[in-house]
């Protein structure tokens, strides 16, 4: 199982939020470089980075300082928010990074995924955001009638390969993640699932591995040093 530390962005800032909400943020005093040289120094080869202005403006508001970590670090980074064209796309992965998540778009545009994976294959991502089984757009502030598993296995029909799936009522709360839901989305008519929300606990990562999740994206208990990233990565490479 991959382990892909988090760094969320706002105005170039590493922040945390509270179950998505924007009002309920919190600044740390190191830059996202900083944040993902500690991440490399400390074992992770993986970086999840999100770019929460741009998943609300649907902008690539922090592609500069998401390029400049990835042109000095040698780590597969994944990037998410806001990406919602085929230039936003192609600007990414020319600049090097590995895979781009789409969010709102795959929602709004459902062929937009269908023609992105055709084009860019396993270098597309989708992140499936729910707040009570239900999947949640822009920047998780709208809330869908969508049922979140169906729209999992409806992206496997169309050959997404890899699916980011967050449980929005748990993110950041540091109180565990929901682990019963990725038993459920370990099963085969699933896309590869990384999970993400919420993760606080060793044993959780133990589990995870155990269920054959692909990756796990830790946040929070990192920043608030509740959860060592070293012991994370030895526990899911095992």
């Amino acid at each position: 199982m991959k382990i892909f530390p988090a760094i969320d962005i706002i105005e170039a800032k590493v922040v945390r939020l509270s179950e998505g909400d924007y009002s309920r943020q919190k600044n740390y005093s190191l830059t996202p470089m900083q944040a993902a040289e500690s991440f490399l120094a400390a074992g992770a080869n993986h970086l999840h980075v999100v770019d929460l202005d741009g998943a609300k403006s649907g902008r690539a508001e922090n592609a500069a300082t998401i390029e400049k970590i990835v042109a000095k670090l040698n780590m597969f980074v994944e990037v998410g928010g806001g990406i919602r064209s085929f230039e936003s796309i192609e600007n990414y992965l020319d600049a090097g990074v590995k895979r781009v998540i789409l969010g709102t778009i795959a929602v709004r545009d459902f062929c937009f995924v269908e023609r992105a994976v055709a084009k860019f294959g396993d270098a597309i991502s989708v992140g499936v955001d729910a707040k009570n089984g239900k999947v949640a757009i822009n920047g998780w502030k709208e809330i869908t009638d969508i049922n979140s598993l169906d729209f999992c296995k409806k992206l496997k029909g169309v050959g997404v390969n890899h699916i980011i799936y967050t449980d929005i009522a748990k993110d950041g709360m540091l109180n565990g993640t929901n682990i019963a839901i990725y038993e459920v989305l370990c099963q085969t008519e699933y896309p590869a699932i990384t999970a993400s929300g919420g993760i606080t606990y060793l044993d959780e990562i133990k589990k995870l591995r155990d269920f054959g999740v692909y990756g796990a994206i830790l946040g929070k208990a990192l920043y608030e040093n509740k959860l060592s990233l070293s012991e994370a990565v030895k526990i899911a490479e095992g």
